[in-house]
C-alpha cells in the first residue's frame, strides 16, 4: 500500500493525521517533535481504515517517563472520523499492535526514578538487586548500569554495576559481581524483544497491543 507522509496535501489524509496527532500528544504527558507517516489507499480512508502508521517522535514523556526518541510502527487501525470536528481527535475503535524502538538517557532514567510517579520502582530495583533501599541514583556508564544505594551508617553510598539484556518479554538485570538477577514487572501487554546499553542510553525494541 502507498504510504502518504502526513504533510502531504488532501483534506481527508490531513483531517486523518491532525486527528491521530491530537490523539497521540492526548496519550502523553508532552511530545516534542512528532511525525506521522499514514498507510492504505484513498477509497481505505474514505472508510476510516488505515493499514498502519509510521511514528517518529523525539522528546517524549510517557506516563512521566521520558524518552529521548521513539519510532514505532502499528498494525491496521479502524478509525472514526468527525470533518465537522477536525480540533477534536480520532476515535479509535478497536485495539491495534504497534512494534519499535524506543530510546531513553541515563540521566532523564535517573530523574524518572526520583519522581512519585517510579520512585517505588527505584527501590524495588535497590531491594532485589543490592538488599538496600532507598536509591539513592542510577546512571549508564556506557554499557553498564550503575546504581548507588544508601546507607545509614556511613555517608558513602554503596555502589554495583549492572549488566541488561532481554527476557522473557521484560528486562533483566543482571549484577555483574554476585550474577543475581532481577526481571523488571512488566505491563502484560507489553513484550520486550531487545534491550541493551549503549554510549549512556538505554534502547529498547519491543511490542505492545494498545486498547483505545
Amino acid at each position: 500500500m502507498p504510504a502518504m507522509n502526513a504533510n502531504s496535501s488532501g483534506p481527508l489524509l490531513q483531517l486523518l493525521s491532525n486527528g491521530l496527532q491530537i490523539w497521540i500528544r492526548g496519550q502523553c504527558d508532552e511530545v516534542g517533535e512528532l511525525k506521522l507517516t499514514l498507510q492504505g489507499s484513498a477509497l481505505q480512508l474514505l472508510r476510516g481504515k488505515l493499514e498502519g502508521v509510521s511514528l517518529t517522535a523525539r522528546k517524549v514523556s510517557f506516563q512521566k517517563l521520558p524518552l529521548l526518541r521513539a519510532e514505532l510502527k502499528t498494525g491496521a487501525l479502524q478509525a472514526h472520523i468527525n470533518p465537522s470536528n477536525p480540533g477534536q481527535p480520532i476515535q479509535l475503535s478497536h485495539p491495534f499492535n504497534i512494534d519499535g524502538e524506543v530510546v531513553l538517557s541515563g540521566a532523564d532514567l535517573n530523574r524518572a526514578m526520583a519522581s512519585d510517579r517510579w520512585r517505588w520502582l527505584a527501590d524495588l530495583l535497590s531491594e532485589q538487586l543490592m538488599g538496600l533501599t532507598p536509591l539513592r541514583s542510577l546512571s549508564i556508564d556506557d554499557d553498564l548500569l550503575e546504581l548507588q544505594a544508601a546507607v545509614i551508617s556511613t555517608h558513602d553510598p554503596v555502589r554495583a554495576r549492572f549488566g541488561l539484556q532481554a527476557s522473557e518479554g521484560t528486562i533483566q538485570i543482571t549484577h555483574l559481581e554476585t550474577g543475581k538477577s532481577f526481571l523488571l514487572p512488566m505491563d502484560p501487554g507489553i513484550h520486550i524483544q531487545k534491550a541493551h546499553l549503549k554510549a549512556g542510553q538505554l534502547i529498547l525494541e519491543g511490542k505492545a497491543t494498545v486498547s483505545p
